[in-house]
């Protein structure tokens, strides 16, 4: 059953506001970061609302982004594999054609020996994250390069003819670990040989080309899709969905789902004006903050609790801007500082509004929240309870 055949039009709106990373880890010389933080506007939702935890993919299980978003969406994920290629062509608008291959490209740092010192090339600018991928787009036959945002690019290759086209089936060549050379281009299938063939001479052309770079002398590439089709969110759930994301591939998965993009937004101040210009346009409403993930993989535990922090006093515009019948903030995904990475830690949710009821929890954070009403649920859960709590859903049966 498709939530659709109960959904019902209220007029009353649902915000859904993702801290991308939220969840943390607790240890002997800290709380999470969340519990750390000073957030005084999600604890006053939390006192006003019930709170809970959520598993993105299931117990154990450590999901990467767009996985996270999906369940958020109530995608199942396994159900829905989205590389993040596909999602990186979508949210920079370029097209994938039948038989195109994607990947997400970290620009990274190697030492003389060939390994990586740094996966993120000391998390150049934009303005040199361009210079670079313009650079290679120059210098680089067999492949596209796009800049998506700091040492984030897209590569794209073309079919171009290719009977049969090209086969995404390949091996991440990211690690996801320093000290250690790139990985090979790895077909998972044999008839992904000649794709993996020409990614690996691609790689050969780049490491030429970048050698003399201060910083990004380097590309490790993951996330190999193709072109993808997504039931819409509208079909799915019966109602009219927008996002406000500042980084294209949360924009990408959007755009897949059939969301309203809106923007791009530069920061969160121009992500709270384009909810008040927009307020009317859609029933659902997605609004995406990076900043605690990027922090939580630097290993940088205050930039993370500052970056909670920034969220926490930007929730009054938020709502203000939105006037959303019911509010939702939570996470795709927990990145312990401790980790430096993605973890399978239970992320924190707390849901607001006048039908929702109360639990007894008044702070948000991971420890509380496993005391609250919603339970540990899997994160698919959460887009019904906010249809429900909006009044966009009907009985079912007699």
């Amino acid at each position: 059953m498709e939530l659709s055949e109960l959904a019902t039009r209220t007029g009353s709106r649902i915000l859904l506001v993702v801290i991308d990373g939220l969840g943390g880890m607790a240890d002997d010389r800290h709380g999470t970061e969340l519990e750390d933080a000073s957030t005084p506007h999600l604890d006053h939702l939390a006192a006003e609302g019930v709170t809970g935890l959520l598993e993105p993919v299931g117990p154990g299980i450590t999901p990467g982004s767009g996985p996270g978003h999906l369940a958020l969406f109530g995608y199942d994920p396994v159900r829905f594999l989205l590389g993040r290629g596909a999602l990186g062509a979508a949210g920079l608008g370029v097209p994938l054609h039948p038989g195109d291959v994607a990947a997400r490209g970290n620009l990274c740092t190697l030492d003389a020996a060939g390994a990586i010192v740094d996966r993120r090339a000391g998390r150049i600018s934009d303005e040199e994250g361009r210079r670079v991928a313009a650079r290679l787009n120059q210098e680089v036959a067999g492949a596209e390069f796009h800049h998506e945002k700091g040492h984030r690019i897209l590569v794209v290759f073309r079919a171009d003819g290719t009977p049969g086209g090209l086969d995404p089936r390949i091996a991440d060549t990211d690690p996801q670990a320093t000290g250690v050379p790139p990985l090979d281009p790895r077909p998972l299938d044999p008839a992904a040989e000649p794709t993996a063939a020409l990614v690996a001479a691609t790689l050969r052309d780049v490491s030429r080309v970048l050698a003399d770079e201060p910083a990004a002398n380097g590309l490790v590439l993951r996330g190999f899709d193709t072109q993808r089709a997504l039931p819409s969110f509208r079909e799915r759930t019966g109602l009219r969905a927008a996002a406000v994301a500042v980084y294209p591939m949360y924009r990408g998965i959007a755009s897949l789902l059939g969301f309203d993009v809106l923007g791009p937004p530069a920061d969160l101040p121009e992500q709270v004006r384009l909810l008040e210009k927009h307020r009317e346009d859609a029933e659902f409403f997605f609004v995406h903050v990076k900043d605690a993930d990027a922090a939580g993989e630097d290993g940088d535990r205050a930039a993370k609790v500052a970056a909670i922090e920034r969220v926490d006093e930007a929730i009054p515009d938020l709502i203000a801007a939105l006037e959303p019948g019911v509010v939702a903030v939570t996470g795709d995904h927990a990145t312990p500082s401790q980790m430096a990475a993605h973890s399978w830690h239970p992320v924190p949710v707390l849901v607001h509004g006048p039908r929702c009821g109360r639990d007894d929890v008044d702070r948000f954070g991971e420890r509380w929240c496993h005391a609250g009403g919603l339970g540990i649920r899997p994160s698919t859960d959460l887009l019904p309870i906010l249809m429900a709590n909006a009044g966009h859903l009907s009985k079912f049966g007699a």
